[in-house]
């Protein structure tokens, strides 16, 4: 497995482990034991994403709601659980994992969310992250803008 899908299926993990917790109200230390087990592919994935995931993520979801809740137009509880659990992971990595670029974060939640969202579920991730990307990582996006519309006016 690449380093690639390495990360994402860290992701992937992470995202069912967010799901479970939401769902089942157990603690972080048995959904981490939990997917770690029930994940036959457990040692092709990048552990150090997943961990950081999943446990950044669980040990600070009132931060991480409050952080794009502004970006919703419904209370968080109405939701799908797996809309929030995406939301949550990608406001994590947005805010803690600056190595990764904003792009990447938001890409790879539309991904998970057009993998086990509902039917437009990628498209209000899509539109949530990036407006939270421009708050908390507004020099690089406005980097990227730019790079963007130099290369538009070169044509």
């Amino acid at each position: 497995m690449s380093s690639r899908m390495a990360r994402r299926r860290a992701r992937e993990l992470a995202l069912q482990g967010v799901y479970q917790w939401l769902l089942s109200g157990n603690s972080p230390q048995v959904v981490e034991a939990h997917v770690e087990a029930e994940a036959a592919d457990f040692d092709k994935v990048d552990r150090e994403l997943f961990v950081m995931l999943l446990r950044g993520t669980l040990d600070n979801v009132g931060a991480l709601q409050d952080e794009f809740s502004p970006f919703i137009h419904r209370p968080i509880e109405e939701l799908s659980p797996i809309e929030r659990a995406i939301l949550l992971l990608g406001t994590h990595e947005l805010k803690h994992n600056i190595e990764t670029p904003y792009r990447v974060v938001i890409n790879e939640a539309i991904e998970l969310a057009k993998a086990y969202g509902g039917t437009d579920g990628h498209r209000f991730v899509n539109g949530v992250l990036d407006k939270l990307a421009a708050r908390l990582r507004s020099i690089e996006v406005e980097a990227a803008r730019a790079k963007k519309d130099a290369g538009d006016g070169q044509a």
